[in-house]
């Protein structure tokens, strides 16, 4: 195997593969990048027995072949290298790596051991990438970090002909996502839940493309979720796991509505929770013109601050957490935010004021104060 590649597309390429490298791989060929070469160019993919990434990029091939290189060690290398092209050639068992005036002597892995790459899906609809990545990076802030409650470390993915959802909970927050996309099949009904982590990183390397092709095949033996664009590919294995009824969760009407300028509620919410201890809460007292936050009692450090908004409905006060709070807040996409309430033992739920802002529900749970 031989070719020439530029460095930066070399660069890029390796290190988007070896983001889902296994840091503790079961197998270690699977701690290994893939290299193929066809008339056209080269693919490098990766595998860590659950997601799988595959990259497409051009270079000049003089030699086909395969080969198999230590993943981590060649991203390493990779990014270093000086902005000239790179010459790319195995040698027998070891891969020599030169650039300019750098030289890299790398040894192989067994090629004939790795793993087949699971086929991608069908796709089932298709979304530019900007809007994707935004629309998984509101919903992932509220997925839950937990491996031991897996139906809470995902992003459940319901689909409905041209609309899509996607919801993730913690059980102390809850964050819903809308938004339509345009759908390979009319009338196309799909419920899957995928690993939130796995999900957020790749729709953010792929915002940058003009249309995101997500498959889903979410039956056995196949399970998998699979996303296309820029040349790049991931599939990943759905969570095999149940998902609460979430929509028993939203409440269906508030007695209060707030609506206060996000950009400085968020400011505020950060000066005031300095003084907040580790799990101490941020009182919000709303009234009609204005809403009062507070943290701190007794001997600890305290702090106020008063903020105008509007409140349609009687006055009321709430405890939340202020970094859940800040959480949802920068997620937003909105220049106001609706905070909508029932009683304060109920959950708050926050919206984006303004009509022309995407369809985003983030619930909080309020924290119970003592006495």
């Amino acid at each position: 195997m031989k070719f020439r590649i530029e460095r930066d597309a070399f660069a890029d390429a390796v290190t988007w593969v070896a983001r889902t490298l296994p840091t503790r791989p079961s197998r270690p060929v699977l701690a290994g990048i893939l290299i193929h070469t066809s008339t056209t160019g080269i693919a490098l993919s990766s595998f860590d027995a659950e997601t799988a990434a595959q990259v497409d990029v051009e270079a000049t091939v003089t030699e086909e072949g395969r080969v198999l290189v230590p993943g981590r060690l060649l991203g390493d290398i990779a990014r270093s290298l000086p902005a000239q092209p790179v010459e790319f050639a195995v040698e027998g068992s070891r891969v020599q790596v030169t650039c300019g005036r750098s030289s890299f002597t790398l040894p192989t892995l067994p090629v004939d051991e790795y793993p087949a790459l699971p086929e991608m899906p069908s796709a089932s609809g298709s979304i530019p990438g900007a809007s994707f990545a935004s629309a998984v990076s509101q919903v992932a802030i509220a997925a839950g970090r937990d491996d031991a409650l897996p139906f809470l470390t995902g992003i459940r993915i319901e689909i409905d002909d041209t609309r899509v959802t996607l919801v993730a909970t913690d059980r102390y927050r809850l964050a819903v996502r809308e938004f339509n996309w345009v759908p390979a099949t009319p009338g196309l009904d799909v419920q899957a839940l995928a690993p939130a982590k796995t999900l957020a990183d790749t729709a953010k390397s792929l915002a940058s493309a003009d249309t995101v092709n997500l498959g889903v095949s979410a039956v056995e033996p196949a399970n998998l979720l699979g996303f296309e664009g820029n040349g790049r590919r991931t599939t990943a294995r759905l969570l095999d796991a149940g998902f609460p009824d979430y929509r028993a969760l939203l409440p269906k009407e508030s007695i209060s509505a707030a609506i206060i300028n996000t950009a400085a509620l968020i400011d505020s919410v950060k000066r005031v929770a300095l003084v907040a201890e580790r799990n101490t809460p941020l009182k919000m007292s709303f009234s009609s013109s204005e809403v009062v936050l507070r943290a701190g009692t007794g001997d600890e450090a305290q702090a106020s601050e008063v903020l105008e908004c509007t409140l349609d409905g009687p006055d009321i006060e709430i405890a939340l957490n202020p970094h859940y709070l800040l959480d949802g807040l920068g997620v937003l996409d909105s220049a106001s935010t609706r905070m909508s309430f029932t009683v304060p033992e109920k959950p708050v739920v926050i919206t984006p004021a303004t009509d022309d802002a995407p369809s985003f529900h983030y619930l909080l749970m309020p924290v119970r104060l003592a006495g």
